[in-house]
């Protein structure tokens, strides 16, 4: 084992991904867990959730209580906005686990995952939607990503609640029929679509629940639903949207860059969507590459951490070991 380890994190909003590894890139544990994010368990909670997978990690290692690590790179969903990568930047250093820190948000973690091109945009549609770009000489496009209070649209709590909504809208005359009322209620196994909306509103069905209808959408817009359809294409027209905003801003729309698209909504390739958006990216900026993520974002992580300790983009070998590892 050689002197430097490194910690890397990947939280996002549904779950946290530590790795620890070595200079060479070695990977020596991996542990994961329940969401950190400072959006959902606060800045004292993702201290002490981190403080203790990092702990796990080590001693799935087994690494010796004098062996201090390089450095730790975090990336977090929630780590937003410029004062939201400073409090926990500055809180994170103070738990004294290595001797560097650096944190920011976790698409970057997806960004370095999915391209090692200097070029590149970041597209995630997970549980959320968000985007970001980097350029070669280190300038960085974001967005605030506060949901709709900050303009955004999709994600997949998004796509499953306009499942429902539409639904109950074709249902009860107040809205276009769609196929979206039959499949909603055959889910669930109630009579009607505003007997599932009931339901979730007085806990009989939980919260939770409602995520399941963001593939009910996708399916019933591939049988050929209008109404559904429409939510698809909308989609594809927000990522083009953030894409050429993000990229417009670091002057790359007429360059060859990378575009990378994650998160479960993006990676799943549903058909309609993914043709759509190729097709508009394509039209948007010709000389672009889109590349779907096949690399879990804690790689990324890694990968970033390990760029910081080599002072540099590393060796072809040392990131196919990171890969390999994980």
């Amino acid at each position: 084992m050689t002197a430097q380890v490194f910690a890397a994190v990947d939280g996002g909003n549904s779950k946290t991904d530590v790795v620890l590894g070595d200079a060479d890139g070695r990977i020596l544990a991996r542990v994961q867990g329940p969401t950190i994010s400072p959006h959902v368990v606060g800045l004292p909670g993702c201290l002490a959730a981190l403080g203790d997978l990092v702990a796990r990690a080590r001693a799935a290692a087994a690494l010796p209580a004098a062996l201090p690590l390089s450095r730790l790179s975090a990336y977090l969903a929630g780590a937003d906005l410029p004062i939201e990568v400073e409090r926990l930047a500055a809180g994170i250093d103070g738990l004294g686990l290595a001797d560097a820190v650096e944190v920011d948000n976790d698409l970057f973690a997806l960004l370095r995952a999915g391209t090692a091109a200097p070029d590149a945009v970041g597209v995630v549609c997970g549980a959320g939607i968000n985007a970001v770009g980097r350029r070669r000489d280190g300038h960085t496009s974001r967005f605030p990503s506060l949901g709709q209070l900050s303009g955004d649209w999709g994600g997949g709590h998004h796509l499953a609640a306009l499942a429902l909504y539409y639904a109950v809208r074709g249902e009860d005359g107040r809205g276009r029929p769609t196929a979206l009322t039959g499949a909603v209620t055959e889910r669930y196994g109630l009579p009607s679509a505003e007997a599932v909306s009931v339901a979730m509103h007085l806990g009989d069905l939980p919260a939770g629940r409602l995520d399941e209808l963001c593939e009910v959408l996708f399916t019933v817009a591939a049988a050929g639903d209008a109404v559904a359809g429409r939510v698809v294409a909308r989609l594809a027209e927000e990522i083009e949207a953030l894409v050429r905003v993000a990229a417009g801003r670091l002057a790359l729309l007429d360059t060859a860059y990378t575009v990378v698209l994650g998160g479960g909504v993006l990676t799943a390739r549903h058909p309609q969507l993914h043709t759509d958006v190729v097709a508009r990216l394509a039209a948007l900026s010709p000389h672009a590459s889109v590349t779907v993520l096949s690399s879990p974002p804690v790689a990324g992580a890694a990968l970033l951490a390990l760029d910081a300790l080599h002072g540099g983009p590393v060796p072809a070998t040392v990131e196919a070991a990171v890969r390999a590892g994980l």
